[in-house]
């Protein structure tokens, strides 16, 4: 069984603020720094880091290539990443003091997928393997439909959430992973037990992670249904952990 992941390749680039920028004002940075990221991308790197053997197909810009080769760096096959005339996805992030973020994210190469792209990765896999899928590329409804039509279990993070998805035929989706805001906009319930509930009646054959923050996450896979406390975390400075992880001769 392989495991694919289609998805974004941003490139991060990080304000340490004072605080999150209001309307009309003007703040000095305390410092920046310029990341690898996406949701996409980011999946490829945790599969690959726990041990799974992951392809990923996205498309970047000329000035993306540190994306590629942070994939590669880490264990992920980028023999379905593609150069494009496109500026590479980006976003622009706001962490203030109290690691509160504000984020602008720009789509740029991540919206360039075609068909023709799409009939070209799915050619590798095969019936059974698994495709991850989340809401920051184009043609995502596409994808969908062509990844279920060849037998592949399609694992949906559906995020951002937005009006992209109302085309997407969520009955094909084997696994959604969704937070507890995504499980509103999806059911419009707002207590977890009922999103998942809900969740059950629209899609009795999908799986669900919900996450709830500091609460933990539930697993639903029909019936059945478990829950996971929250492991505790000190917040840090982002920016710390940059420095700390460039400087580290360990």
């Amino acid at each position: 069984m392989k495991v694919l992941c289609f998805g974004s390749m941003n490139i991060d680039y990080v304000y340490s603020v004072d605080h999150i920028v209001q309307p009309g004002e003007t703040e000095g940075s305390l410092g920046v720094s310029v990341n690898p990221g996406g949701k996409g991308l980011n999946q490829s790197i945790a599969l690959a880091r726990a041990g799974v053997s992951v392809w990923h197909a996205g498309m970047v810009g000329k000035e993306g290539k540190f994306l590629v080769d942070k994939l590669t760096a880490d264990g992920v096959n980028s023999k379905y990443v593609r150069t494009v005339k496109e500026r590479s996805g980006h976003t622009i992030i706001q962490v203030d003091k109290n690691g509160n973020n504000s984020i602008i994210l720009f789509g740029g190469a991540n919206r360039s997928m075609t068909e023709g792209f799409i009939d070209e990765v799915l050619s590798g896999f095969e019936s059974g393997d698994i495709i991850l899928l989340q809401n920051e590329i184009n043609l995502l409804d596409v994808i969908i439909d062509k990844a279920y039509d060849k037998g592949l279990q399609i694992v949906l993070n559906p995020s951002p959430y937005d009006e992209a998805l109302d085309e997407c035929d969520f009955s094909k989706i084997s696994y959604f992973f969704i937070n507890e805001i995504e499980g509103k906009q999806m059911t419009g319930e707002t207590e977890p037990d009922r999103i998942l509930e809900k969740i059950r009646e629209m899609y009795p054959d999908a799986k669900v992670v919900l996450t709830l923050g500091e609460e933990g996450s539930m697993y639903m896979d029909g019936e059945n249904v478990f829950r996971q406390e929250a492991v505790k975390v000190k917040a840090v400075d982002i920016l710390y952990l940059v420095y700390n992880k460039r400087n580290d001769t360990g």
